[in-house]
């Protein structure tokens, strides 16, 4: 019953706080409906705004941000929103930077007075809010604060957080545009991100780098191997910049080299069966040698062909295109067609692309031909180029699929889309012309189209067929004569004129089996109810027919002997009826075409026929006449439309808009660069490794650089074992036996055994002079001798050292003891020296001369760099190991007190 009881209880208890809930969501939408956007005034939003509760500021910030999506002015609220930019809510300050980034521009004096909050927000604990007051920063635009800029982006480039360093990134070519004399250290900046260990801050410096100076290409010699490693990591929008960036790095600084190598081809099984030594034939062949790097770097191409961004996959597709072999562009095949099933903007510049491509390697998309069939749902910039695709795979086919694409065609060429119709017979032709094997079978589907009541179609495959009767006149001497019986049924007037085009065109072919002059009879008699198209193409027939005639009779004529010509005269005259042979009918055609021109409504038809008769009325200029007639035109050929695009770089926005974007491309388009010349590329040691600058570079040595320098100076120096991230000790650890007794039983941090990268351990106290306080690493006194103390701790760390294998030198404490200053450092915003009482490093600050280093206090550091090996005392206080394997960030603090603990 107790059970029941409390049971019951609860419900109870759940059942009134349901309803309290939905009592108190019912209340606050009705507030916020009454406080909606479209309904609050100038003065509820600015009275929300001016709030002290973080609840309604937002209410406020909200309605001012719809406002601005609608395009409503919100200028009236600058006051009142930058006022806010302290708030230490982080979802009030978005909103506010929103706003500034809006509205900096016109009004420069009031969002200055938010800089001196933003650079404030540059030092807050949360990175997010750091790297959301540098993007904010860097986005105002009013060039009065470039330096402030810049300075910020300094600061970013070496936040512990790569979130900041991403955004400090970003934030370099905004800073560029806002001053471009500001070059010279964004370039700086840029050098230091492009070497950073994190993906995701690599790929934003390398797009800023391409914004900025794409040119110093110096710049990427030491960081090529370390970009391309983290290519296939970085997001899309980073994967795309260092493409591009490779690519051209590549032209520039790999030469195309090719080597002769001996091919041999063993004889055939049966040749030379006397001989028997099995000699081999031996010939030479040239082959392509890769460099290792740009190897590297298609290899690091390949898994991206896997990537959600159809962009990305275009952008391998480019450097397989211009860097790789065919096998690598063989291989991008697959992805390309892949993206046929995307939406439709995505479709129509992948159909471009693979046409493209499919210009150069036909075969590789030969199995992929069912994808490239029209549908009745594609619009008409998608079945352009997929009748474009078909026709250039159409002669690589098997006859069952070029059967197959023939049908597609024919289909839609009955249909109602007028251009669809137009492009499938064109398609048709090109079939034909690409391949001849099947020119006849083209040829019968073609003819059925002329007896469609569509004038468009039989006009369109009237065009296609005379361009194939103009490949290849000899074997199509019966196509034009059953072109000429169609004249009785064709109505179409382009139709008409093109089929009167071929008789003229193919009248002097054959004189004893020629239809011209026949044909020209009958269609003397219809000529008045012909069309203009017709009459001129009917005019232009009979001139050719009587020309052929005068070549004929002076051809036939045999030369005149003298006793016989006065004979044959006097019988020419006493009998004239006699002498109508066939080609006095011609001539007699002839002048009838000519009166019925001569009256005719058309000055054009008019003019052409004067200019008929003026060259044929006198015989002299019969050979004129046939330069102007007869002369042979050049055999039509009707290229793959995107012929004319094809030199256009893969994947821009020149190839998709072709011609129409000019000769040169569109503003912006840049053609990729030659490939270096052989002996005059770059040194392929700057690749190899990092070259340090010198000191006067930056204006001061990091610690790192100066423990280098000593372990170079110091003879017999061992050097340090790999280089780690960091740790308590660093190391791994050679369990040996020492003579010092005063060194207690290492133990390892095993939970970090995963971690290959860091090795932590820590040690207990010694107890021989334990009684004195005298630790076994309690460095020496500062003032004084500390006598065998000094040695006992000179000898306990080298022996530490040499069983976890780092370099003393390279350790760090936090000043030598426990401070309990609550103060953790960021060890690369300070310059480190030689501690001479610990024997390792010690930080100061930067702005302190060299005579009189001005020392840090604190119980903890940071950092990210591989220079440094990190130690701390403890007493009776704990110690923290900090490690972020993401971002390889590590530390330690000795955490005694609150205030470290508050840090």
């Amino acid at each position: 019953m107790e059970t029941v009881s409390r049971i019951s209880s609860m419900l109870e208890t759940a059942r009134e706080l349901t309803l309290e809930a939905a009592h108190s969501a019912s209340s606050v939408r009705a507030q916020r409906s009454s406080y909606s956007p479209r309904n609050a005034s100038s003065s509820q939003i600015k009275k929300l705004l001016d709030s002290r509760v973080d609840r309604e500021i937002l209410d406020g910030l909200r309605k001012v941000i719809s406002m601005m999506y609608r395009s409503e002015s919100c200028l009236a609220f600058f006051s009142s929103v930058v006022k806010n930019v302290a708030n230490p809510n982080v979802e009030v300050k978005k909103l506010v930077y929103i706003y500034l980034l809006k509205y900096a521009e016109e009004e420069p004096d009031l969002a200055l007075l938010s800089i001196n909050t933003i650079q404030k927000s540059l030092t807050d604990q949360n990175p997010q809010v750091r790297a959301l007051a540098l993007r904010t920063m860097s986005g105002i635009r009013v060039p009065v604060i470039s330096q402030i800029v810049s300075l910020a982006i300094k600061r970013g480039c070496g936040d512990m957080s790569p979130h900041v360093r991403k955004a400090a990134a970003l934030a370099i070519p905004k800073c560029y545009r806002l001053d471009p004399s500001t070059l010279p250290q964004l370039t700086e900046y840029l050098s230091t991100l492009l070497g950073d260990h994190q993906y995701f801050v690599v790929g934003p410096a390398v797009a800023a780098f391409m914004d900025v100076c794409p040119e110093r290409i110096d710049l990427i010699h030491k960081h090529y191997r370390s970009i391309v490693r983290k290519l296939v990591d970085m997001d899309e929008w980073g994967q795309l910049a260092t493409l591009r960036l490779m690519t051209v790095y590549a032209r520039k600084c790999f030469p195309r080299r090719t080597q002769k190598v001996k091919k041999s081809t063993l004889k055939g099984f049966y040749d030379d069966e006397h001989d028997a030594s099995g000699e081999v034939e031996e010939g030479e062949e040239e082959i392509e040698v890769v460099d290792p790097d740009l190897d590297m770097f298609l290899k690091a191409c390949k898994p991206l062909l896997q990537s959600r961004n159809s962009a990305v996959i275009l952008d391998v597709v480019r450097c397989f295109r211009y860097l790789g072999s065919v096998e690598q562009l063989e291989s991008a095949v697959g992805p390309m067609v892949a993206l046929l099933r995307s939406p439709q903007d995505i479709r129509q510049i992948a159909l471009y692309n693979i046409v493209a491509i499919a210009l150069l390697i036909p075969k590789a998309f030969t199995k992929y031909i069912s994808h490239f069939l029209v549908q009745s749902t594609d619009p008409q910039q998608i079945w352009i180029l997929k009748l474009e695709l078909l026709t250039i795979l159409f002669p690589h086919c098997g006859m069952h699929m070029k059967g197959l694409i023939l049908s597609e065609l024919e289909h839609f060429s009955n249909g109602f889309d007028a251009d669809l119709v137009r492009e499938s017979v064109r398609a048709i032709g090109r079939c034909a012309q690409n391949d001849t094997s099947t020119s006849g079978k083209c040829l019968n589907i073609l003819f059925r189209q002329l007896s469609s009541v569509d004038e468009n179609l039989v006009s369109e495959a009237l065009t296609v067929i005379r361009h194939l009767i103009q490949q290849d006149p000899a074997s199509h001497k019966s196509t034009v004569v059953v072109l000429a019986k169609r004249l009785d049924t064709t109505t179409s007037p382009e139709a008409r004129a093109t089929i009167i085009w071929l008789v003229g065109e193919f009248a002097g072919m054959d004189s004893k089996d020629n239809i011209a002059p026949d044909v020209l009879r009958i269609l003397a008699k219809g000529f008045a109810d012909e069309s203009e198209t017709a009459k001129q193409q009917i005019l232009l027939l009979g001139a050719k027919v009587y020309l052929h005639h005068l070549l004929n009779k002076a051809k036939s004529q045999e030369p005149a002997q003298s006793s016989e010509e006065p004979k044959e005269q006097s019988e020419a005259a006493n009998s004239p009826e006699e002498s109508a042979p066939q080609e006095d009918t011609i001539t007699t055609l002839w002048r009838y075409i000519l009166l019925l021109v001569r009256y005719d409504t058309s000055y054009d038809l008019r003019d052409r026929a004067r200019l008929f008769k003026a060259l044929l009325e006198n015989p002299a200029s019969t050979e004129l006449a046939s330069l102007l007639l007869l002369a042979p035109k050049p055999v039509p050929h009707t290229p793959s439309p995107s012929e004319s695009r094809k030199d256009f770089l893969l994947g821009s926005a020149t190839l998709v808009i072709g011609s129409d974007a000019g000769v040169h491309g569109l503003k912006g388009y840049e053609s990729l660069p030659d490939w270096v010349e052989p002996g005059k590329e770059p040194d392929p040691r700057l690749r190899e490794e990092e070259v340090r600058g010198e000191a006067g570079e930056k204006g001061y040595i990091t610690a790192g650089e100066r423990l280098d320098r000593a372990l170079k100076e110091h003879d017999g120096a061992a050097a340090s074992g790999s280089k780690l991230n960091g740790g308590a000790v660093a190391g791994r650890s050679q369990m040996r036996a020492t003579s010092i007794p005063m060194l207690s039983p290492i133990f390892h941090a095993s939970g970090l055994d995963s971690h290959r990268r860091i090795c932590a351990a820590f040690t207990g106290k010694g107890t021989s002079l334990e009684a004195n306080h005298s630790f076994s690493f309690r460095p020496p006194p500062t003032t004084g001798d500390g006598g065998d103390h000094s040695d006992y701790f000179a000898q306990n760390l080298k022996c530490l050292a040499t069983q976890l294998g780092f370099d003393s030198r390279r350790l760090t404490w936090p000043n030598g003891g426990w401070p309990h200053s609550g103060q953790a450092i960021i060890a690369e915003d300070f310059e480190w020296i030689s501690n001479k009482r610990t024997g390792g490093i010690m930080p100061v600050e930067r702005s302190s001369s060299s005579n009189d280093p001005k020392a840090v206090t604190y119980d903890g550091v940071v950092t990210r760099s591989p220079q440094f090996v990190l130690g701390v005392q403890g007493a009776d206080c704990p110690s923290i190991f900090l490690y972020a394997p993401e971002s390889g960030v590590i530390g330690l603090a000795h955490a005694g007190w609150k205030p470290l603990a508050r840090e």
